[in-house]
């Protein structure tokens, strides 16, 4: 396949072309056209991520010319740009701003790095640590580190650019190293993220000398309880030890704190075993989330004796539709009343903003009150802090639409869905997701043709008398429960 036949244009369109062309790829072909394939692919992505590059710089370059002509005061020019690029990109907004930083340094700065990105001699990871590594230089010892690396970086691995670039970065000025601490350190925060099976991960990035204190001072205490006799691993006491001197508690399985657990009736009472849901962290199996809400010792592990832990369960009511989104409450009211918050951040999840998975801060109406919103579920959403600020700027706008019924046929939801349009006129959808991911239902052989197979392994001469008996067996209606149990609402 000859990928480098000219294109009749080379906008939107001839890329969207150029990446039809490129299903053509992947057929049979010999081993060494394989490997050429591949090497030309990952050149080919470099080279897209530099004109991606200078294609945002010249946005960035003519949206701040265009608000300054408009009169738009200087600190303003250019905001909401990063979460525009982000949706264009398909990410988060602190990530299409990381993107728009590098491609002003990569445009204005690094110009040698663009060309080796341009030719895919170095990929965009290489690319980026080294824009990250000279990141505390003025623009002149940044373009010098530039140019003393054009030569070497085609055959250079990421870690070597870093590393390179780092040890120039100090060499050309000995208090870049004081500027970049400084800047850790005002970025110094706690994180959580989900792990596999059903665990988190809760991450402090701090100063050098507070993190091995704070670990020190855990691995001191663990190991005097571990001399006293306790029966815990180091590492188990000292993840307890974090537990209890983070929440006050003395006892880390004992969590005094609201826990937004949520599951179906038929999990709840152990009819079904649909996963929970726990908002920020995703599907729970169902036998982990009935022991936490019964506050059972070793959650989750059906083993015998298993002592009830204490602790307190609230059950409240959240309802939802025929595809487990949440819907839902007083439209008069602007502020949202506490019962719709909490349905507002169990029905969204994170924030409600296309391709944002911050945690939700604020309760937006979609459709401001100034234009007529009313204070509902419907034109209710969460957002994070930025989100929030930003569909406030000129030129956003946000409405709701009708939902749109599952390509797999699962009904629309009753919720709406909420249309997000930008300055440059593009819309941006975000539909309800479900609270609950259920496992897809098991489709049921047609009665006819499960019972031929069956009655052709049957002996012949009595294959009429075993089809008189075995024909309700193999009909579906038998898989009906023998008692249907209704869950009622007694509002």
């Amino acid at each position: 396949m000859d990928l480098t036949a000219p294109l009749d244009t080379l906008d939107a369109t001839g890329v969207t072309g150029m990446i039809e062309r490129l299903r053509e790829l992947g057929g049979p072909v010999d081993e060494a056209e394989a490997i050429d394939e591949i090497a030309a692919l990952e050149r080919l992505k470099s080279a897209a991520a530099a004109a991606q590059a200078r294609v945002t710089a010249a946005l960035r370059e003519g949206r701040v010319t265009r608000e300054m002509d408009a009169g738009v005061p200087a600190t303003e020019r250019g905001r909401g740009l990063g979460d525009e690029i982000g949706l264009a990109r398909r990410e988060s907004a602190t990530l299409g701003s990381r993107h728009l930083g590098l491609a002003r340094a990569l445009v204005d700065e690094l110009p040698c790095t663009l060309a080796h990105l341009t030719a895919g001699t170095v990929s965009e990871w290489g690319a980026t640590l080294l824009a990250k590594e000279t990141a505390v230089l003025d623009p002149d010892d940044r373009r010098r580190v530039d140019a003393e690396l054009a030569d070497r970086l085609a055959t250079m691995t990421p870690r070597q650019i870093e590393r390179a670039a780092r040890a120039m970065a100090l060499a050309l000025d000995s208090r870049a190293m004081a500027r970049r601490r400084a800047r850790a350190t005002a970025d110094r925060r706690v994180s959580i993220r989900p792990q596999p099976d059903t665990m988190a991960a809760v991450t402090g990035l701090l100063p050098v000398e507070q993190g091995v204190a704070a670990w020190a001072s855990l691995r001191r205490d663990a190991e005097a309880a571990k001399a006293a006799g306790d029966e815990r691993g180091i590492g188990q006491l000292m993840a307890d030890l974090f537990v209890e001197r983070l929440t006050g508690q003395t006892a880390a399985d004992a969590v005094p704190v609201e826990v937004q657990l949520v599951m179906s009736p038929g999990t709840l009472l152990g009819l079904d075993d649909v996963p929970a849901s726990l908002p920020g962290h995703g599907a729970l199996p169902a036998g982990l989330a009935r022991d936490l809400v019964l506050g059972v010792e070793g959650a989750g592990d059906d083993g015998a004796g298993d002592e009830e832990l204490p602790g307190r369960a609230w059950l409240r009511r959240i309802f939802t539709d025929d595809a487990d989104r949440v819907v839902a409450t007083d439209p008069r009211r602007r502020p949202f009343p506490s019962s719709l918050r909490r349905l507002l951040r169990v029905r969204d999840g994170v924030c409600r903003f296309p391709f944002c998975d911050a945690p939700i801060r604020h309760d937006d109406h979609v459709v401001s009150v100034a234009l007529g919103g009313a204070t509902t579920a419907h034109n209710g959403q969460g957002l994070c802090a930025r989100h929030n600020l930003t569909k406030a700027r000129p030129g956003w706008r946000s409405a709701t639409v009708d939902a749109r019924a599952g390509a797999d046929g699962t009904a629309a939801s009753t919720v709406p869905d909420v249309v997000t349009l930008t300055p440059t006129g593009h819309r941006y959808r975000s539909p309800v997701p479900p609270v609950l991911e259920r496992p897809p239902k098991p489709s049921l052989p047609d009665p006819s043709t499960a019972e031929a197979r069956v009655l052709s392994m049957l002996p012949g001469r009595d294959r009429t008398a075993r089809r008189r008996r075995r024909v309700d067996v193999l009909r579906p209606d038998v898989l009906r429960p023998a008692a249907t149990i209704e869950l009622l609402d007694t509002g």
